[in-house]
């Protein structure tokens, strides 16, 4: 027996087995791996060695999916809320360029586009900067607060830095209304004090005048008592007025709505007003068509506004001038008016003139507690409406107020 030819024949016929399954394996392996690069989850094998492989591989398929998904799903959210933040969000990297910005903060900065620009170019404000420096510097949390002038907007930037990318994350507030409502408090204290203050002062001299001895005097006791009576109506005027404010501010004003004609109101008004009007030397009139919708209102709201503006109207319009009451449809509700020839109201306080106990410098010497306006405010948004003023120092004002139709 020839073992070398048996032996042979064994090993060529071993080679051209282990031949074929290489090659078999090998197609498969391609073909497994093309299907992975097509991101197909079934597995295209059929050679025993690769099940477990292909089993571990589509798994791990499957859960990268998944977790693309819940990415993709957690970046929509983030980013919609980014969206629709009031405070402007930028990132930056380490050399200051901005890599992301939200709609707010191009508003904030008025910059239409801010990515790939510079932090300094964007912001624009030396303090800002300065602090956006400083945390690149010492790695840590910087907050800067500063005033823009021209717009009265008041900025503050808080910035972040980014251990990881050597960048920084700058979110910048618009602080301007709570400004205005710091500046609203303070302003309410300095008048309630100033407003309390002087009504106080003179009931204390006057009562000291009455311990001297006045009291038993028969032409100065009467006088001073009167004095004082006078005063008394002041604080319980200004108490009623901050009671009535409180009920409107907090919805507790019940009003009983009904259909109103405008012209009947306006004439109903000023022929309570007209003796005042008269006393101080003006003329009253009424310019309302007859043929006017009518609103649905409570007419003893309306009136307490209408005489709180015609009331202020004839306080400061000099003797010899004209208040004028109008009415006109618009639409879907009718606009009054009361328009002085007086001496109009500065620009710097138009904005503020409806706000409790607010008075220009002009308004102080002519008494009053500052609250009319407020109440008259809150009365008309009750209903719905809306009041604003127009004005010109110097050539008289022009209040307005909107009431839906009924």
């Amino acid at each position: 027996m020839d073992y070398n030819l048996i032996f042979t024949v064994t090993f060529l016929v071993l080679a051209a087995w282990f031949a074929w399954r290489y090659y078999k394996l090998r197609r498969s392996i391609n073909e497994f791996a093309k299907s992975i690069r097509q991101n197909r989850e079934e597995s295209v094998s059929e050679i025993r060695e690769l099940e477990n492989l292909s089993s571990a591989v589509s798994a791990l398929i499957t859960a990268f999916n998944l977790r693309l998904s819940t990415l993709d799903s957690e970046r929509a959210r983030l980013a919609a809320v980014l969206e629709q933040m009031t405070d402007g969000v930028l990132i930056a990297d380490e050399y200051g360029v901005i890599q992301f910005a939200n709609p707010a903060a191009g508003r904030l900065f008025q910059t239409s586009n801010p990515v790939h620009r510079s932090v300094t170019e964007v912001v624009r404000h030396h303090q800002l900067v300065e602090a956006w420096q400083r945390c690149q510097q010492t790695g840590e949390m910087q907050s800067e607060s500063v005033e823009v002038p021209l717009r009265r907007q008041y900025l503050q930037l808080v910035i972040i830095p980014d251990g990881h990318s050597n960048g920084s994350l700058l979110l910048v507030q618009d602080l301007t209304r709570v400004h205005r409502l710091e500046t609203v408090r303070r302003d309410f204290i300095s008048n309630l004090s100033h407003e309390l203050r002087t009504p106080l002062a003179s009931l204390k001299a006057l009562i000291e005048t009455l311990q001297d001895g006045a009291l038993r005097d028969p032409e100065a006791g009467p006088r001073f008592l009167g004095r004082i009576q006078a005063e008394v109506e002041v604080l319980s005027r200004m108490a009623g007025q901050l009671l009535d404010l409180s009920r409107v501010e907090s919805g507790q004003i019940g009003l009983e709505l009904a259909a109103l004609a405008p012209r009947s109101l306006l004439e109903s008004v000023a022929g309570r007003m007209r003796l005042q009007a008269e006393r101080a030397g003006l003329s009253l009139r009424v310019e309302c068509p007859l043929d006017l919708p009518t609103v649905r209102a409570d007419r003893s709201s309306l009136e307490q506004v209408l005489v709180n503006l015609i009331h202020n109207a004839i306080k400061f319009t000099p003797a010899g001038g004209e208040v004028a009451l109008f009415a006109e449809s618009t639409s879907g509700e009718v606009r009054f008016a009361v328009r002085d020839t007086g001496v109009g109201i500065p620009a710097d306080d138009l904005p503020r003139v409806f706000e409790r106990f607010y008075k220009s410098d002009r308004a102080r010497s002519g008494g009053g507690a500052g609250l009319g306006l407020a109440i008259a405010r809150h009365i008309i948004e009750a209903h719905g409406g809306k009041i604003w003023v127009e004005s010109e120092e110097g050539r008289g004002s022009t209040f307005y107020f909107t009431v839906p139709h009924s």
